[in-house]
């Protein structure tokens, strides 16, 4: 994809996570900053793929500070998965933070709620969350029955990820997660998505958690909601 006019204003980051180089942008306020916001993209996907994110925040003062996650736009690797990810913003609040507010979407949602869960925050940390990959567990189904997968072969896959994380895949849940969580919450989600339904997140809607606002829409699914001017305008008043 073409690179945003927007990046070309950035300062080029990099660091090393597990002998490979991930590769990231930062913009800063010509006035010291009103908060610094972290945004992370879904599976697939890129930083790029939100400058008018990253262009409307600067307009409201923000730093901003966007990376591409392993194996995605310009970070080197060859494979991504959950606890990387959470490994990449950990590294990044490390060097970069403190980070008070956070947005993504899809696959960087869950990543984001991972992440959250293991540091101190309280109600004055923000999080947008765009679509979030809410159960892991939800995806693995999805993938099993589209390539007609046997139960056999699931649980020797459920048990590979028991293996290697120490954890099985209902762990993996933004649900789970977010009994741990304190910040305050915008949670964004089309009801006709097709890759991280909405009846996972109608669950979280039912536990009612106190700091979390749910804003449903219609028609946009997984990709076109994060692309919305509607949508946009909320999370970036909400941040």
């Amino acid at each position: 994809m073409k690179t945003p006019a927007v990046f070309e204003q950035a300062e080029k980051l990099s660091f090393k996570l597990d002998g490979q180089t991930i590769r990231g942008h930062r913009w800063l306020p010509k006035n010291p900053p009103v908060k610094r916001i972290l945004i992370l993209h879904g599976y697939e996907s890129s930083s790029k793929k939100f400058s008018n994110y990253i262009s409307a925040f600067i307009k409201k003062g923000y730093e901003v500070i966007a990376f591409d996650a392993p194996a995605h736009g310009e970070s080197g690797g060859k494979e991504i998965n959950l606890p990387l990810y959470v490994k990449m913003i950990d590294a990044i609040f490390k060097r970069f933070g403190p980070i008070e507010s956070f947005m993504g979407h899809s696959f960087g949602g869950l990543a984001i709620a991972h992440f959250i869960e293991t540091v101190p925050h309280d109600a004055g940390t923000k999080i947008a969350l765009i679509a979030p990959a809410t159960e892991t567990k939800t995806s693995i189904d999805i993938f099993f029955q589209f390539l007609g997968l046997d139960e056999e072969v699931r649980r020797e896959f459920d048990a590979m990820i028991i293996e290697r994380t120490g954890n099985p895949p209902t762990y993996f849940s933004v649900r789970r997660a977010m009994n741990h969580i304190s910040a305050s919450v915008m949670w964004v989600h089309d009801e006709d998505d097709d890759i991280t339904p909405i009846s996972d997140v109608l669950k979280v809607k039912r536990d009612n958690p106190s700091n979390v606002k749910f804003i449903f829409t219609k028609d946009l699914g997984h990709r076109k909601i994060y692309r919305d001017e509607g949508v946009m305008d909320s999370v970036v008043d909400f941040l």
